[in-house]
């Protein structure tokens, strides 16, 4: 009696527990991507929360950073502002922060990274969590040397 068997076989000719095992090994592949993702970002995000929770003042509104002082010698100072577009609409994230630094007068140029972190011409290969410290580092690396009174150009 060909035919009239029963297998454990369904009508695509796979058997039945074949499907079930792939399912549960994509739920676990997925299940492992995800929690690779998230341990590859932890460090990121909770550096961009700190970083986030370091520039708030006590009311939970945001400070902007200010200092002057002499640093090895030298007159650093520098400034973070917020400048908001003429015609900037209420709740819109139309405010850009801008910073300045300046080593004996001079301008540092200095630029904000993704995760509030700050980095400058003169060591762009390190980031500071304050304009202060890239100020004193830039203040370390350049030793004697003076930064230059006009700023960098870009061809």
């Amino acid at each position: 009696m060909i035919g009239t068997s029963v297998s454990a076989e369904t009508g695509g000719g796979r058997p039945a527990g074949g499907l079930a095992r792939r399912l549960l090994l994509r739920a676990l592949f997925t299940a492992g991507v995800i929690g690779g993702t998230a341990g590859a970002l932890a460090p990121v995000l909770v550096r961009r929360h700190e970083s986030a929770r370091r520039g708030q003042a006590p009311g939970g509104q945001r400070s902007l950073e200010r200092f002057a002082e002499t640093y090895r010698g030298r007159h650093i100072q520098g400034s973070a502002t917020v400048m908001v577009p003429l015609g900037a609409r209420a709740g819109a994230p139309a405010a850009v922060p801008s910073v300045e630094v300046r080593v004996d007068g001079r301008p540092l140029h200095v630029m904000r990274r993704a995760d509030g972190s700050y980095l400058s011409l003169v060591n762009h290969y390190e980031s500071f969590p304050t304009l202060r410290e890239v100020a004193r580092a830039a203040v370390d690396e350049l030793g004697d040397s003076q930064l230059s009174m006009t700023p960098p150009h870009h061809i």
